[in-house]
């Protein structure tokens, strides 16, 4: 039996990829799109926009892939210029706007019960106003420290701490609302 080295495999696709052969620029735009569109939607409320952002930050990550130099996963590093891309859309549309909120205050955030949908979670963050959705999915999807993303939104850390705040009560309430509404009881 033989065994094949994906990480190789991965690596000679990319070299193939900055070499501008279409065919290997296609297989990973096939392998990785649907997951990216995932992420240009987490930011993007309307779908086919989403698409558009996606595609553009699939051209940036062709014409950047000569920089990618195969430190870390290559699926983070295209994520990345996903997310990038997305901010950079919702900044040209003027549409985020954040709060100075000097009285930050952290609260327990509870689980969302597993009796939602991904569509009804997706309803919830949509919900949100874009400078909440912005931070809380970079804090809590992504994984970034209020410090990066208040570097990220060009914020003071306080308010990424704030916008956070509120989004989680804000999506506290909807779920209440939402909970009531699916036992009948709104």
């Amino acid at each position: 039996m033989k065994v094949i080295n994906l990480h190789q495999e991965e690596k000679e696709l990319i070299e193939l990829a900055v070499e501008n052969n279409r065919h290997a620029q296609h297989q990973i735009y096939s392998k990785f799109s649907p997951k990216m569109l995932s992420v240009c939607r987490q930011y993007i409320k309307d779908l086919q926009q989403a698409e558009d952002v996606m595609i553009t930050a699939f051209m940036k990550v062709f014409t950047n892939l000569k920089h990618f130099e195969h430190k870390g996963s290559f699926e983070g590093w295209i994520r990345r210029i996903m997310i990038n891309e997305c901010i950079s859309y919702i900044r040209v549309q003027k549409k985020v706007k954040f709060i100075e909120d000097e009285n930050y205050y952290e609260e327990s955030f509870n689980n969302i019960e597993s009796k939602f949908s991904v569509d009804d979670i997706q309803f919830l963050i949509d919900s949100l106003p874009d400078g909440y959705r912005m931070v809380f999915n970079l804090y809590a999807i992504e994984g970034y420290k209020h410090q990066e993303i208040a570097e990220l939104l060009g914020i003071n850390e306080g308010t990424s701490k704030s916008q956070l705040s509120h989004a989680r009560k804000m999506l506290q309430t909807n779920i209440t609302k939402l909970k009531n509404y699916n036992n009948g009881t709104e």
